[in-house]
């Protein structure tokens, strides 16, 4: 991940402001050649999706915590070899790389162990047993691997205790050496290496050597011993030799790995229980995708956000205060909003977030598109209800007519296209509506969650009151509020509806009184949320409260 880039997201529950918003001040940022993405913070709803795939913008990235992922810091690319390689393999696969570690792993880069230049430095300084163990039954083309040679003879049954010999090459020397089942390295001496073969030579490696006579060869075959010449001097090729065992006989095989959809820090917390230099990071089928290190988690940094359309971090991304939030532009109350380095903050009474990001564009005259034009348009359109909301002001309406003219669309045509997909609900469950535009509040320590569904008319919601009800009552035992509104608006109908529950649904029909001998009456002229559902509701709570 590049640690520049900046967030710019709206809300939980994303309605059609917070993403146009988000996704048109993203667009600013970059017309001024800073690194922005556009973000969502849960499921769009259907009119927000018939205006992204209208205007041909694709949905906004899902951002699921402030926090950053292993997958979003800059690790190291990984260094991985297979298990049956060789040691000294490995060497020059790490040398070459510049590494101290290895990642060992299988046909499908799926983690089986990791190798470090301890482990070889061990097997190099290791003492004469653990080397013979490792050399025991040693294949010749491992063997062959290491020393840079070519395999002569390859005997097919394998005689080889893990003991290496050099041998001077005098024949009155060679009755004092035990060679049997030992990897021998001879000269270039027919006789000799013949003597070595018939005493029982487990491998013979011959040095300063261009051809193996016959009469070796058959010696060869008929005691089945291997015969390699070595691509080195006698010492390197005595050196190497030592370096020819699979990686598998020393690489560690409990390996602490970890995953990249696991966040950094909870990573550098695990690190610090450990000793490693670096660990594998792997994805969900335990493939390596890099390695990181304590190094990495102590230069990673957490997100960098921009918060549209609204301010209270209970609304926002998880763990929203450990992030670096660098801006706020919003038409929403101020409540919880605390930062602990100053920040630019853009709050207007004003209907739409859209509607200040569209002056923006034009205080910096930068040029709109016309199909975020159209978006924004919609934006607008859609969080005043097409200017019947309280809250819409007379820049919202020349803003928006604006727009209109850069998108080349009528308003009222669009806004019914708009608002007929928005608010048709067949086919949608009550918990799918009660979910789409949530927004939580706590009012002197009341909780609150006010759920607002536009529809066409409230005759769409004839004989499922019942249904409402009960999802209601499930959902703020589930979430443990003590108040909890489901709100149906109708702009043809001019007003809301209210279903309540909880320990504290009284002072919500106190506030939104019914009819003598009526249930959930209709509330006129109730259409918003913000300025109107929201402060009618609190002078009540703190009234009791």
């Amino acid at each position: 991940m590049n640690q520049d880039v900046i967030y710019i997201t709206g809300h939980q529950h994303p309605d059609t402001d917070s993403i146009a918003a988000a996704i048109g001040y993203a667009f600013f940022k970059r017309a001024n050649g800073i690194k922005a993405v556009p973000c969502r913070l849960g499921k769009l709803g259907t009119e927000t999706k018939y205006l992204l795939k209208r205007f041909g913008f694709e949905e906004p990235m899902l951002l699921e915590d402030a926090r950053v992922k292993m997958s979003e810091i800059e690790i190291d690319e990984p260094t991985t070899i297979m298990p049956d390689k060789t040691i000294y393999e490995a060497i020059q696969l790490m040398h070459g790389a510049g590494k101290q570690t290895c990642g060992v792993v299988d046909e499908e880069d799926r983690v089986v162990g990791m190798l470090t230049m301890n482990d070889i430095g061990l097997v190099a300084m290791g003492d004469t047993a653990s080397t013979e163990k490792l050399l025991e039954d040693i294949a010749p083309e491992n063997i062959n691997t290491a020393i840079s040679g070519r395999i002569i003879y390859r005997a097919p049954d394998r005689h080889i205790r893990g003991k290496v010999s050099v041998i001077a090459i005098t024949k009155e020397d060679l009755a004092i050496h035990d060679v049997q089942d030992k990897i021998v390295v001879a000269g270039d001496d027919p006789e000799a290496q013949k003597h070595l073969i018939e005493m029982g030579a487990g491998m013979l490696i011959l040095v300063r050597a261009d051809e193996v006579s016959e009469e070796v060869l058959e010696a060869a075959r008929e005691h089945g011993c291997s015969v390699i010449i070595s691509g080195h001097s006698t010492m390197n090729t005595s050196r190497y030799t030592y370096f020819a065992p699979p990686i598998s006989k020393i690489m560690a095989t409990k390996v602490v790995k970890f995953y990249a959809n696991e966040l950094a820090e909870d990573v550098g917390a695990k690190m610090m229980r450990t000793r490693y230099h670096a660990y594998p990071i792997v994805d969900e089928n335990d493939r390596i995708v890099g390695c990181a290190s304590r190094y990495h988690i102590m230069n990673s940094r957490n997100k960098k956000i921009i918060l549209v359309d609204h301010n209270e971090f209970s609304q926002s991304v998880r763990a929203i205060d450990k992030a670096e939030v660098l801006e706020v532009i919003d038409h929403h109350r101020i409540n919880d909003f605390s930062t602990k380095r100053p920040v630019a903050f853009r709050n207007e009474i004003i209907g739409s977030t859209a509607t200040i990001v569209a002056t923006m564009f034009r205080e910096n005259q930068i040029p709109i598109p016309q199909n975020l034009a159209g978006l924004l348009l919609g934006a607008i359109l859609s969080d005043t209800l097409k200017f019947q909301s309280p809250t819409t002001t007379e820049k919202d309406k020349r803003t928006a007519n604006i727009l209109a003219a850069i998108a080349d669309l009528d308003i009222d045509e669009f806004a019914a296209d708009m608002f007929s997909v928005g608010a048709d609900i067949k086919g949608k469950s009550i918990t799918e509506l009660l979910n789409q535009d949530i927004k939580y509040f706590e009012i002197e320590s009341c909780r609150t969650m006010v759920s607002q569904v536009i529809v066409s008319t409230f005759k769409a919601l004839e004989g499922m009151q019942d249904e409402i009800q009960s999802v209601l009552d499930e959902f703020t035992k589930k979430k443990n509020l003590d108040l909890c509104l489901m709100v149906f608006t109708s702009i043809l109908d001019n007003g809301s509806i209210v279903y309540r529950s909880g320990e504290k649904a009284d002072w919500a029909l106190e506030a939104f009184p019914d009819k003598e001998e009526e249930t959930h009456s209709l509330q006129q002229g109730i259409l918003s949320r913000k300025s109107q559902i929201i402060p009618i509701l609190t002078g009540t709570i703190q009234k009791y409260a």
